[in-house]
């Protein structure tokens, strides 16, 4: 018997963290016999306007939520939920229009800072917590956070379907250090423009930006840098071809000590070494020494760098050793988890 189960991310398939943490997984919960329905907050339109540099539109976001406004009364009784049905809405609206509904919370960021300075929201995913029939935490950090609401809390990364990386010996002519994201996090890599001025002082490498070309506006200045669209279709092969990865984060930064190490997920898939800030999961997504390095201070950073540039045997076995443990974040490992959690979790 079909179980039906609706499935409330924040995006549609452009948005990475919904496709990933969810429409990845549909042929899985198709198999184990859910019967799924996706309904995004934010459509394509939003997203784009975003990533263009259109800033979060208040027309397209009142539209978001009066859509789901008037799906609310209409969803099945078992819910899958990204962070929260109702953006913006207090607690106490949206358990009205979740009623007697079973739902599972999936968070892979610490959204808890976006209402902390709000009275009226403040404690809201707290309180959707509590309630849940259980919860799924991307890492470490969000599961201790969550643990102490909700006892029915397991950890699920954002994985990678390993299938779709390739590790390839053909690399950039160039010695290419990669860094992957969105048009919004690319701010997460301006604050470290000193760092990367102080890598390309020793060091000739250029810096390949998966994100959106028209971030060249804001290339920095004394950094060799080439931007390129993101896309799914090459997202891996660009990847594959670099020669390391980078994933540095704010160690000051609450937001950033809640994030998800995706980019280092995604390098151990492609068989590249990476360099981190020791911030949050990226410290339990690196192995020094053997799958790359952890930098804190600018001479950290260039170390590590000079290593991987100057020891090419050293950098290849890395690359071996990061993709031997990529299935530890797959999809393949971790598609039976997640099924086997909401079936026991919403029956």
């Amino acid at each position: 018997m079909k179980r039906k189960l609706a499935i409330c991310t924040r995006y549609s398939r452009q948005g990475a963290s919904s496709r990933l943490r969810y429409y990845l997984y549909a042929p899985a919960l198709k198999a184990a016999g859910f019967e799924t329905e996706f309904h995004p907050f934010f459509g394509g339109r939003y997203l784009r306007n975003l990533y263009s540099g259109g800033g979060k539109s208040r027309l397209l976001a009142g539209a978001a939520l009066t859509k789901r406004l008037a799906l609310a009364p209409l969803l099945p009784e078992r819910l899958l939920i990204e962070y929260e049905l109702l953006p913006e809405l207090s607690y106490s609206v949206e358990s009205l229009l979740l009623g007697r509904r079973r739902y599972v919370l999936n968070f892979d960021d610490n959204v808890w800072e976006k209402y902390a300075a709000r009275p009226r929201l403040a404690g809201k995913y707290d309180a959707l917590c509590r309630h849940a029939a259980g919860v799924i935490a991307a890492n470490d950090f969000l599961l201790e956070r969550i643990r102490p609401l909700n006892v029915n809390t397991i950890k699920i990364p954002t994985v990678v379907d390993q299938q779709e990386y390739v590790p390839t010996t053909e690399k950039f002519p160039r010695f290419t250090v990669v860094w992957i994201g969105t048009p919004v996090t690319y701010a997460f890599l301006e604050p470290q423009a000193e760092t990367l001025r102080d890598l390309a002082r020793p060091v000739e490498f250029e810096l390949l930006v998966v994100a959106g070309r028209q971030l060249e506006a804001r290339a920095i200045p004394g950094v060799p840098m080439r931007f390129v669209d993101w896309s799914t279709e090459t997202e891996a092969e660009l990847l594959a071809r670099s020669h390391a990865g980078i994933m540095p984060l704010p160690e000051e930064d609450p937001f950033a000590r809640g994030k998800s190490a995706f980019k280092l997920i995604q390098y151990r898939a492609a068989g590249i070494p990476a360099i981190a800030s020791p911030v949050g999961e990226n410290r339990t997504m690196i192995v020094p020494g053997e799958t790359g390095f952890l930098a804190r201070t600018p001479e950290e950073w260039v170390s590590a760098l000079r290593t991987l540039h100057d020891d090419e045997g050293a950098r290849l076995r890395m690359g071996r050793r990061a993709r031997e443990l990529a299935a530890e974040c797959s999809l393949q490992k971790y598609a039976p988890v997640l099924t086997a959690f909401l079936e026991k979790t919403l029956g």
